[in-house]
């Protein structure tokens, strides 16, 4: 679904972002399974993940990211009329992880609900946030990824265990008063490539309550040399479609964030996309892939270090299994 706006109606107020306290370093990983940092650094960009302690679930990363959202926009959670969270690692099959975020916040006047579109997963609600306020039918929402991927991880497994971190990051929208704001928002997905990239347990084909499904069943499938190819040229396409659409060329972009997945990715995106260095940013290194909650993490990262500011023009895109895929263009 593509979206072109004449004038920006939602844009952001506030951010924020939380992780887990357990650091997993590329040498902690070196004892588990039969790898080495050099391998892991040169394939995929990351040093270190952090994991969550016993007993946090994905509701608690989402609270703290959105307390700090609410605090930076000076909105009480009362005022919040709708919580989309994207997930693929919620607290429980039901209800919504939203709507235990929405207890613990005390945000009784919102409505909640969970997308699931995996790494794609908060822009996902970036644009159902933005059409619901476009309609007039919301003025505050608070946007959410986040996920414990430490939970579906086989830390057997050498090919994916190296990949993923846990963390949520949040976004309040709130309607726009000026020409700052969302300028367009691109999603889309193919389901004929699912199983390039699958957790297959938990649902209805394979229920946990069968003994017989394999443990394996139960955690992140991935080809990763078929989903890198697919990854570099829709991801490619999606932020020059959000481009596209909101009457821009890269060289009007401030800040280009993409799905931080890996290293190899971001590096072929920014050689297609000619950004230099400095209009790319990139946290692999610290956090590696935590899904939904990348790019959230990662503007609330370029906020606080000076590297984005108000007025500038951001340009977002993910990749998740499923396919999906997104992308947003939008002034600070």
């Amino acid at each position: 679904m593509i979206h072109d706006f004449d004038r920006p109606v939602a844009r952001i107020a506030g951010t924020g972002h939380a992780t887990g306290t357990r650091i997993l370093t590329n040498a902690d990983l070196e004892k588990m399974v039969e790898t080495s940092d050099e391998w892991i650094t040169t394939r995929t960009g990351i040093k270190e993940r952090r994991i969550v302690e016993n007993g946090v679930v994905t509701s608690d990363l989402c609270v703290d990211a959105c307390q700090q959202a609410l605090d930076e926009a000076g909105v009480s959670p009362h005022e919040i009329d709708y919580i989309v969270l994207g997930t693929v690692t919620g607290d429980m099959k039901f209800p919504s992880t939203a709507t235990i975020i929405q207890s613990k916040l005390k945000a009784y006047n919102a409505t909640t609900f969970d997308v699931s579109a995996a790494c794609s997963g908060w822009v996902y609600g970036i644009e159902i946030a933005d059409s619901l306020i476009r309609a007039g039918r919301a003025d505050k929402i608070l946007v959410i990824g986040a996920e414990i991927l430490s939970s579906m991880t086989n830390y057997n497994d050498r090919k994916t265990c190296v990949l993923f971190g846990d963390g949520a990051g949040a976004a309040l929208l709130v309607r726009s008063n000026d020409d700052r704001g969302f300028l367009s928002t691109y999603t889309g997905s193919n389901g004929d490539l699912a199983h390039l990239l699958i957790c297959e347990g938990g649902g209805s084909y394979k229920p946990g309550k069968n003994r017989d499904i394999p443990s394996e069943d139960f955690t992140i499938y991935m080809n990763g040399n078929e989903v890198f190819r697919h990854a570099v040229r829709i991801m490619d396409h999606a932020a020059l479609t959000a481009l596209e659409k909101a009457r821009l060329s890269p060289e009007d972009v401030d800040m280009f964030i993409p799905h931080q997945a890996n290293i190899r990715i971001i590096e072929a995106m920014k050689k297609r996309l000619k950004f230099p260095d400095e209009k790319v940013f990139v946290n692999i290194q610290k956090y590696g892939n935590t899904s939904s909650a990348s790019i959230p993490t990662a503007l609330d990262e370029a906020k606080n270090q000076g590297r984005v500011k108000e007025g500038d023009v951001i340009l977002v895109a993910a990749f998740g299994g499923g396919f999906t895929w997104a992308s947003a263009a939008f002034r600070l």
